[in-house]
């Protein structure tokens, strides 16, 4: 594997909130050598939400993840938000197509199923999953993510093909900006955020720099350009200047950052999809021998290594679902 899945899990958390500030921070032209400006990011505590249900129960809970948007967004007005909101369920359910479908169109009813928004999710989704995979290839990525979306009512898959077709030209960057549709605004940023990713695909840094300098949405863009690139080419491929640059932002609030909670739970989701949990959260450990050490036992007389003990097994042997 070219990287781990908890990296790539990681990186599309950290890309899409990277991409969504940058930009956020290029639009009020703010000055100053390496600063961020912090946004106010609704769609990632919508995102907290459903990872967290989803670490607690192991599946998908639809009227759990309704009740938390009537709580706590009921002012999420960006219809690219939806898309960036489920992430985690594209991360949690990334290596079944049919599950992973399934539950995209579950938490697309949350927001009254609205057509361009199901596709966008469903598109954008299924793309970070082939990317988790490592069956992700610029060729065959956008017919692919057309076949996932089905048949629908939108103009999404028809924008998609237009950016396939540029891709194959070798268009730049001005002339997709000219071609793609601005009718449906979110089929159009959907449309040139899988362009300014597909076109420079090994280059994190270089796909959210030309999504940030459209100048039409370029907000959402960068988000799901960061969200696309991240899930390919993982946190490792994210600049560390940037990564620094989003945590000071974020530290002079003087509260727990958005970003950094959404790191966490994107490890979490990692062990809860894998069946490996955390044994010092539990009152036993189990040796190899598969004998119990008690919890009487004094601490030091715990052996250090085992707290950090992890169970291996065959895919879908041992995990949850």
């Amino acid at each position: 594997m070219r990287y781990s899945l908890g990296s790539r899990f990681k990186g599309t958390i950290l890309g899409a909130l990277l991409g969504e500030n940058i930009a956020s921070s290029r639009r009020n032209q703010l000055q100053g050598a390496g600063t961020l400006k912090t946004t106010s990011l609704h769609w990632s505590h919508m995102a907290i939400e459903c990872a967290s249900s989803l670490i607690s129960l192991g599946r998908f809970d639809q009227q759990d993840w309704q009740k938390a948007k009537q709580q706590e967004l009921t002012n999420l007005e960006d219809s690219y938000g939806a898309i960036l909101a489920t992430l985690p369920v594209a991360l949690f359910f990334h290596e079944n197509p049919i599950k992973l479908r399934h539950n995209l169109l579950l938490a697309a009813e949350v927001w009254q199923n609205e057509p361009i928004v199901r596709d966008g999710i469903l598109a954008v989704g299924y793309a970070i999953s082939i990317a988790l995979t490592e069956k992700l290839t610029s060729i065959s990525l956008i017919s692919q993510t057309i076949s996932f979306v089905g048949e629908t009512s939108t103009d999404l898959p028809q924008q998609l093909l237009k950016v396939n077709n540029l891709l194959e030209d070798g268009a730049g960057l001005e002339r997709v900006q000219a071609e793609i549709s601005k009718e449906e605004k979110l089929s159009h940023s959907i449309a040139v955020a899988f362009y300014c990713f597909l076109s420079t695909i090994e280059d994190f840094r270089l796909s959210v720099l030309r999504a940030i300098h459209n100048s039409h949405r370029s907000q959402e863009i960068s988000a799901i350009t960061g969200a696309l690139s991240g899930a390919y080419n993982s946190v490792v491929g994210i600049p560390i200047t940037w990564q620094v640059m989003l945590v000071q932002a974020n530290s002079t609030e003087g509260q727990v950052s958005s970003s950094r909670r959404m790191v966490e739970l994107a490890e979490a989701l990692v062990a809860v999809w894998s069946g490996v949990y955390d044994l010092a959260l539990h009152p036993v450990m189990v040796t190899e021998e598969g004998s119990a050490i008690a919890q009487s036992a004094a601490p030091q007389a715990i052996a250090p290594h085992l707290v950090s003990l992890q169970a291996t097994a065959a895919p879908r042997v041992i995990k949850s679902r």
